[in-house]
């Protein structure tokens, strides 16, 4: 349901009625999937990116994106950097001034570390978290900018009534993820769907094993073909044997401290949008004496769908 390709060009219901505006790393992904899975929705595989990093590519590069849609259906998208992205929200209000929202938040100290870890693991990055999330004076600030969801959601709500917008947190999924998945449908317009099998799948899980980075960067090019193999027994059983996980640099307890500092003010103002307490994510350990990630009071959507 999700590929691109080409329908009559004087179609006039192809603009998305809801996007998914991110944050990265905050399993927004799962519940991409698990609307994908109702018949009533459309949004296409790829994140389009168009209101952050294509603007310039014109309207018919964005509408090709939706040429697939069914008549009738719910058309959304999701793009997790349009959350932090400046100009999006004004972009955005321009093109599509009814649209609904549907943000997912995360404890920023985890978002960050995950961030980084996803560039790690793909040789974006090679450094230890100290040298990309002490300061915003890196190579790669969005780690540490992406989380100042106060900051971000104070730009969306100048160009956004406050009830367009679905704000969520990352434990909501814990705590019932059907339910979140009904509030998501509600918002866009959608009767509820919620998949059991599809639920239980990982998405985007750090812990995975993976094959050795010069490999996966020589099989990239081939990855839309090898996808289908996924599930495969003998597949599995052949990535089984040459993957493995990856050893991450462990988040230290003290810069994890002065994670949570950087992070305080901006919770705050968050608390106030949101109208709920935040003292879990200004305070909540990510890591143990020794740097490695706690296990204990761990969420079950960290293991399934993490991106830790």
């Amino acid at each position: 349901m999700g590929n691109c390709g080409m329908i009559a060009p004087e179609n006039p219901d192809w603009q998305p009625q809801f996007i998914m505006t991110g944050a990265v790393k905050a399993a927004t992904t799962w519940i991409q999937a698990q609307l994908q899975a109702n018949p009533d929705v459309y949004l296409p595989d790829p994140e389009p990116h168009f209101f952050s990093q294509s603007f310039d590519e014109g309207k018919q590069y964005y509408r090709r994106f939706f040429d697939h849609a069914p008549k009738g259906a719910i058309i959304g998208e999701k793009s997790a950097d349009y959350l932090a992205h400046e100009k999006a929200p004004a972009r955005i209000a321009a093109l599509l001034p009814d649209v609904r929202l549907v943000a997912q938040l995360r404890d920023p100290v985890k978002r960050a570390y995950s961030d980084y870890k996803m560039f790690f693991r793909r040789g974006w990055v090679s450094g230890t978290p100290e040298e990309y999330l002490t300061s915003l004076d890196n190579p790669h600030p969005r780690f540490l900018q992406d989380g100042l969801y106060g900051r971000h959601l104070r730009r969306w709500l100048d160009h956004f009534p406050r009830e367009a917008l679905l704000l969520l947190k990352f434990e909501d999924i814990a705590t019932n993820q059907r339910a979140v998945i009904e509030k998501v449908s509600r918002h866009i317009g959608a009767e509820p769907y919620y998949d059991e099998a599809l639920a239980a799948r990982k998405q985007n899980n750090s812990a995975e094993r993976f094959l050795p980075l010069p490999m996966r960067k020589a099989l990239a090019p081939f990855k839309s073909y090898v996808k289908p193999l996924r599930g495969n027994a003998f597949f599995e059983y052949v990535r089984s044997k040459i993957a493995s996980e990856i050893e991450y640099p462990k988040l230290s307890p003290e810069l994890e401290r002065r994670l949570r500092e950087f992070y305080r003010q901006d919770l705050e103002q968050l608390e106030n949008i949101l109208g709920c307490d935040l003292t879990r994510w200004r305070e909540a350990p990510v890591t143990d004496e020794e740097g490695n990630l706690s296990k204990s009071g761990a969420l079950r959507p960290e293991e399934l769908y993490d991106l830790s």
